[in-house]
């Protein structure tokens, strides 16, 4: 029997979204459940996995039809053993959700990051289908990082790689999550601009409301906007020097600014990476997919 089918599923620390994939990397149908990670993994694992099977029972395919199952998870993954080595976001620690996963859907399954699985995502079925080598960088409430080369997740030794947020922009700067200082997440992340634009103006502002201001005139958040930049470009500047993209695409809640953010960070590239003009400097774009990225990037784990 044909196996036209993935599931693909992306678990977050708020919500958990599962979908369905065809062959040609298109979502078919999908749903999103709160993950509830207050609870045992186990139990986690259980509603996510009923909720894959309702999802396979209400478009009517069969568990044969199935090529398997992709799931793409915050934190740190040892994708070889299936196991969920650390995951500060839902709290679990040593989770072998491989083997629990196949439990409840007797197929083939596979894990990763779930930024990872977004990068993937956004390359085969995204701005970066054109391309085999992509970078991807989410400027969320951290910021998270995927590299896809010769159109594989890259990884290292297959545990913990890419954690793009967490190279160090400014010695002995901004404390971060991760435990150091300095890092591109404390400087780039929405959590970042946010906490600038208060030291500036004494208020509690979004980010929609800071590129506002500063697109109007107001000097203090055109500041803290033109520094929050010049920083980010210094950590994409790195990223590109190492890995050398044919894209930079840039997801999450602050690359919904578009080319009041991408206009300079491409100047930036230009001007600073190495070779400049000469070395190939990469496109840098809005990823498209949203939310979707990580259940297609997680699905394409098969």
């Amino acid at each position: 029997m044909e196996k036209p089918y993935v599931v693909g599923i992306d678990i977050g620390g708020t919500d958990t979204k599962i979908g369905l994939v065809d062959v040609h990397n298109k979502l078919l149908d999908s749903v999103c459940i709160p993950t509830k990670a207050e609870r045992p993994a186990d139990e986690v694992i259980r509603t996510v996995a009923e909720t894959a099977l309702s999802i396979l029972d209400k478009n009517g395919i069969a568990m044969e039809q199935c090529v398997g199952v992709g799931i793409g998870v915050p934190g740190t993954v040892d994708r070889k053993k299936g196991i969920v080595r650390y995951s500060n976001n839902i709290r679990w620690e040593d989770v072998p959700l491989v083997k629990e996963m196949s439990t409840y859907l007797p197929i083939p399954v596979e894990i990763a990051n779930d930024a990872d699985c977004a990068a993937l995502g956004e390359t085969i079925a995204g701005a970066g289908k054109e391309c085999s080598d992509v970078v991807m960088i989410t400027l969320g409430t951290g910021v998270g990082g995927g590299v896809v080369l010769d159109g594989e997740i890259y990884e290292g030794r297959g545990i913990g790689g890419s954690e793009l947020g967490h190279m160090v922009i400014v010695e002995n700067g901004e404390p971060c999550t991760c435990g150091r200082r300095g890092c591109l997440e404390a400087y780039a992340s929405a959590t970042a601009l946010k906490r600038e634009a208060k030291r500036a103006s004494k208020k509690e502002l979004i980010p929609s409301e800071i590129f506002a201001l500063a697109k109007q005139g107001d000097p203090a958040m055109k500041e803290v906007v033109e520094i929050y930049i010049r920083r980010l470009g210094l950590g994409i500047v790195n990223i590109v020097n190492i890995f050398r993209p044919q894209l930079v695409l840039l997801g999450g809640g602050i690359s919904g600014q578009g080319e009041s953010l991408l206009v300079p960070l491409r100047r930036i590239l230009r001007e600073e990476c190495f070779g400049g003009e000469r070395g190939d400097v990469p496109e840098i774009e809005e990823a498209v997919l949203g939310n979707n990225a990580g259940i297609i990037g997680a699905a394409g784990l098969l």
